[in-house]
Formats: structure tokens, sequence, C-alpha cells
């Protein structure tokens, strides 16, 4: 990982406790704000992946799926742009959609990952059951307690973890192969 790498990752870190602060001190109010905000992280991020794929990918093996991946995710921004008066919802469905998938595949990887008698699928397998519960915590607070201010402290658990996560990744040792 090269030091500008390092630098996005530990300021993504600190915008996401930010954010978790802003929706911990205010659980109403600071999910607009943290809804905007990710309205245009995805809007810029599809701008700039559609515009690798003008310059670069459209010449590259698998570039179309690069192109599909870029429409994805601009629309999804405009999508959430417009529902951002409601956010509980969208943040009810972000939460079931993302942490639910990603711990299903998390629980399955764990399950590869012993076929091969590697010894972190243990915490693999951990990470995929606390994300799995995440997913349902956020069906049972949003859907059926209808409880604002408890999807309130999940999202912003949700985005300490997440930063937590970038930090410990930034400052993580990365290792150099070197073929002689």
């Amino acid at each position: 990982m090269t030091n500008m790498q390092r630098i996005k990752k530990v300021l993504a870190a600190i915008l996401m406790i930010l954010c978790s602060c802003i929706v911990i001190r205010y659980p109403e109010e600071g999910f607009y704000l943290v809804a905007v905000i990710f309205c245009v992280s995805l809007l810029l991020y599809g701008i700039r992946t559609l515009l690798y794929y003008l310059t670069m990918a459209r010449h590259m093996v698998g570039g179309k799926s690069i192109l599909y991946f870029g429409i994805i995710v601009f629309d999804l921004g405009i999508f959430i742009l417009t529902t951002v008066n409601d956010p509980k919802f969208f943040i009810v469905i972000y939460l079931f959609v993302f942490y639910g998938f990603s711990g299903i595949m998390a629980v399955l990887q764990a399950f590869e990952t012993k076929r091969f008698d590697s010894p972190s699928w243990k915490w693999i397998l951990i990470e995929g059951i606390a994300n799995t519960a995440v997913a349902i915590l956020a069906v049972i607070a949003g859907l059926f307690l209808r409880s604002s201010v408890d999807i309130s402290y999940l999202y912003a658990a949700c985005l300490f973890y997440s930063a937590f996560i970038q930090l410990s990744t930034a400052f993580r040792k990365t290792a150099i192969i070197f073929i002689q």
C-alpha cells in the first residue's frame, strides 16, 4: 500500500468517526447530514469510475463491467439523494442489504478457508456472524420496533466499526516479496 492510499484510508476513517459522533449526538438530524455525505460520495465515485472507463477501461478486458459498475453506483447515489427526506428507511435497507450480504459471504468464505486448513477461518466466521446479526438487528429496529433512536445508534456503531477497520488496514504492515 502506498503512502497516498494510507492517507486516503486515514482520512476516510476520520470522516466516518466524525459522522458517527454526529449521529450519536443528534440522532434525528444527523441522519440527513450523513445521508447527504453518503450520496455525494457515491455520486463522485460513480463519476470517477465512469471517467476511468472512458479514459482507460474501455480498452481493457472486462472493461464493460467497470462501466456497468460506474452506472449502478451513480444511479444509486441519485436514488439515495431523492430519498433523503426519509433516510431511516434507507438506512434500514442499507444496513440489511450490505451487512446481510457481507455476513453471508464471510460465512461462506470461512467454510472455504477451513477446508484449506487456514487458522484464520474462525475470525472470518465471527465477522460473518456479527455482520449477519447487524442485518437482523436493523430489520428488527427499523421495521418491527420502528425506533429511530435504535437505528441511529446501530448505524453509528457500524460507522465506527468501519472506521476502525479502515484505520487498522491503513497502519498494517504490507508484505513485500523480493524475487531474486
